[in-house]
C-alpha cells in the first residue's frame, strides 16, 4: 500500500478505512441530492407551490429549508468531505473528483454568499431575500438542484474510475477500495 502523508487521520481515511468513509459519504451526498430532486418533483410534478415544496425532511421540519446555517452547513461539510478523501485517489478519478470539488467550492462560497446576507439583512441586488450570484440567471430550486447534480456527477464518475482502476492506478492507490474482480 501506498504511504499517504498527514495527520494519522487523514492517513486512515485515504488508506484501510478509505472505502467506508467513502461510503458514508456518498450516502450523505445521495440523500441530499434525493431532497433536491424531491423537491423538484413537488414542484414540476405535484405542481405544488415553491413556498410549500420542501422536499421529503422539510414536511416535518420546514425550517431546514429556511435555514442558511443547515444549507451552508451542509455546503461546508461536502467540501471538507470531497477534500479529506481526495488523497486516496489517483488517476482518472483523481480528475473527477478534483472537478467535483471545485465545482463544490464555488458552491459553498455561493451559500457563504446567502448566508452573510441572512444574517446581515442586507440581501444582494436590495432582493427582498437573500440572492446567490447565480439566482440572477437560475430561480432557487433550479440552481440547487443544478449545483448538485454537477457535484454528484463527477463524484460518481470519480468512485465509478476508482473502484475500477488500470493497473497502474491499481498499484499507485494507496487504499483498497479496487473492486477484485476474477
Amino acid at each position: 500500500m501506498i504511504h499517504v502523508p498527514g495527520a494519522p487521520v487523514l492517513r486512515s481515511l485515504n488508506s484501510d478505512r478509505h472505502r467506508t468513509a467513502l461510503l458514508l459519504f456518498a450516502v450523505v451526498v445521495a440523500a441530499h441530492w434525493a431532497e433536491h430532486v424531491a423537491q423538484a418533483v413537488q414542484v414540476y410534478v405535484l405542481g405544488m407551490p415553491v413556498a410549500e415544496a420542501r422536499g421529503v425532511l422539510g414536511v416535518p421540519f420546514p425550517w431546514l429549508v429556511h435555514s442558511e446555517w443547515m444549507h451552508y452547513g451542509y455546503a461546508l461539510v461536502m467540501m471538507i468531505g470531497l477534500f479529506l478523501l481526495r488523497p486516496a485517489f489517483v488517476g482518472r478519478a483523481r480528475t473527477w473528483w478534483t472537478a467535483a470539488l471545485v465545482i463544490q467550492v464555488w458552491h459553498h462560497f455561493e451559500h457563504l454568499l446567502l448566508l452573510v446576507q441572512a444574517l446581515s439583512g442586507a440581501n444582494l441586488a436590495n432582493r427582498a431575500v437573500p440572492t446567490s450570484l447565480l439566482q440572477f440567471v437560475l430561480p432557487r430550486v433550479e440552481l440547487h438542484l443544478f449545483y448538485n447534480a454537477i457535484v454528484f456527477v463527477p463524484m460518481v464518475v470519480a468512485m465509478v474510475k476508482h473502484a475500477s482502476p488500470t493497473l497502474d492506478e491499481r498499484a499507485a492507490a494507496p487504499c483498497r477500495c479496487a473492486v477484485v474482480r476474477s
